[in-house]
């Protein structure tokens, strides 16, 4: 027990692993979706941002930079200075650096110009000349592929002299805040993968448990268990999986009933008649070898009993081929009247030891049907026997075919009680007997479900009905054009 126990263990664990495998799977695809994200989408919409900000709050005094002294204006430079977020620097008409601010307070340059590594870089680069020719320019500074600063050069007048302007906007502070950005990603990335992970781990559990409660279950059933139904009563589809696997053990437990019950009635209707066999066999060989009539009597009551045993086998063997898949229809153009004549012949026999005849309604002609033959023959005598079975006394059966349009209708008629509505279904299933009419002699229960399964086989309609006190059981086929 303990080895079956861990196996199970063993098989639920590999479950649960591999749905949190599925699920961390997912939580790793997110949290580097949001690192992508953040890398290469919001950092450069930061920066693009930063730079259109400067360039639209700079627009509006372009005017002014050309007409006003920057140096007697009080309001300007500090508003230049909020601009550029960064250092802001006057060149005279020389290219000689004249002032400079940093963050809007001014910086002493004493002694200092050529220690500004700001300045000292734009002396050394290309817009140099631009600067000299009072040209306006603008660069983006990288390093790689990362933004650094961006820069504006703006002619201007300073101080009564023609001057130049150039704001450098340096990005450092809002990479530090990237940088915290960064810090609280991959905190939240950490606490959000242990989080899941946990998380996934219980949900896991708690979704195979179910399923493995459901499979081992249908193990228990596939083994005989019969009793064995899921405990579970969850409202969503596992739920109703395990409803549809408790139907599946109720319909078990019906066939199994049913399975029992016919192999009782075979064995009792297969004891007796070789009970008799072996009785009158021994009566013809000890007692009446020498009475030819009594002898002969006795003869025929053991090939009547044994032809009733052959009939049972056949209904046995018949049913277990058609469910096992092997029907196989051999279909050709046959006369359907002939067919069911070739029946009705062969069954008067055994209606006439009941004192019942079969009467035929219709007239011998010709009409074909594309058919298996042997299949029809075999859907007429059995429903032939199942009349014979319950017929009244002395009330005759009849058969009959009638044709309407392209299809003819054949009808084994039979006196008897009618058979309630909620019954008339249930007599095509396998081992399923009218109880309302206690028939003349016990049966496998088989006959009528292989007449239903050789009709559908074939695609025609069939049914019982009662009408004018006569059960009338009937199917249609298709008949050929003339």
């Amino acid at each position: 027990m303990n080895i079956k126990n861990n196996v199970r263990e063993k098989i639920l664990n590999k479950m649960v692993v591999r749905l949190w495998l599925i699920m961390m799977s997912l939580v790793v695809f997110t949290v580097v979706l949001m690192w992508i994200i953040q890398l290469y989408v919001l950092e450069r919409n930061y920066t693009s941002m930063a730079i259109r900000e400067i360039q639209e709050r700079l627009e509006p005094v372009m005017e002014e930079l050309a007409t006003e002294d920057l140096a007697g204006n009080e309001k300007l430079i500090p508003y230049l200075s909020r601009v550029a977020s960064g250092k802001l620097l006057f060149v005279d008409e020389d290219g000689k650096l004249v002032a400079m601010y940093s963050y809007g307070y001014p910086v002493n340059l004493e002694g200092r110009t050529q220690d500004i590594v700001v300045w000292k870089d734009i002396e050394n680069s290309d817009v140099y000349q631009l600067v000299l020719d009072r040209e306006t320019y603008s660069r983006e500074i990288r390093a790689g592929s990362r933004l650094i600063s961006y820069e504006i050069g703006i002619p201007a007048w300073y101080d009564g002299e023609a001057a130049y302007v150039i704001l450098h906007q340096t990005f450092s502070e809002l990479y530090g805040v990237l940088g915290m950005n960064r810090m609280l990603l991959i905190v939240l990335s950490i606490l959000l993968t242990l989080v899941s992970a946990v998380i996934a781990a219980f949900l896991s559990r708690k979704f195979i448990q179910p399923i493995h409660i459901i499979k081992e279950t249908v193990d228990e059933l596939a083994k005989g268990n019969l009793e064995a139904v899921p405990d579970i009563t969850q409202g969503d589809e596992i739920g109703q999986l395990a409803e549809s696997v408790k139907e599946l053990g109720r319909a078990l437990q019906r066939v199994d009933g049913l399975r029992k019950e016919v192999i009782a009635n075979v064995s009792h209707e297969l004891r007796s008649p070789l009970a008799l066999i072996g009785g009158y066999a021994e009566m013809v060989r000890d007692i009446h070898w020498k009475e030819a009539e009594k002898r002969e009597e006795d003869l025929n009551l053991i090939m009547r009993e044994a032809c009733r045993m052959s009939e049972m086998v056949s209904d046995i063997l018949d049913y277990s081929q058609l469910q096992a898949g092997y029907l196989q229809l051999h279909r050709d153009w046959y006369n359907l009247y002939e067919i069911v004549e070739s029946e009705v012949l062969l069954c008067e026999q055994s209606a006439s030891e009941y004192q019942i005849s079969i009467r035929i309604a219709f007239e011998s002609r010709e009409m074909e049907a594309y058919v298996d033959a042997l299949k029809i023959s075999q859907v007429v005598r059995n429903l032939l026997y199942n009349a014979i079975n319950h017929t009244k006394g002395g009330q005759p059966i009849i058969v009959d075919i009638t044709e309407s349009g392209m299809e003819c209708t054949v009808e084994i008629k039979n006196a008897g009680e009618p058979i309630p509505e909620e019954e008339r279904k249930l007599i095509w299933e396998r081992y399923q007997r009218s109880q309302h009419q206690g028939g003349r002699r016990e049966g496998t229960g088989l006959g009528l479900s292989i007449v239903s399964t050789i009709l559908e086989a074939h695609g025609m309609p069939y049914g019982v009905d009662f009408r004018e006190g006569m059960t009338i059981f009937w199917f249609q086929c298709p008949k050929k054009e003339h």
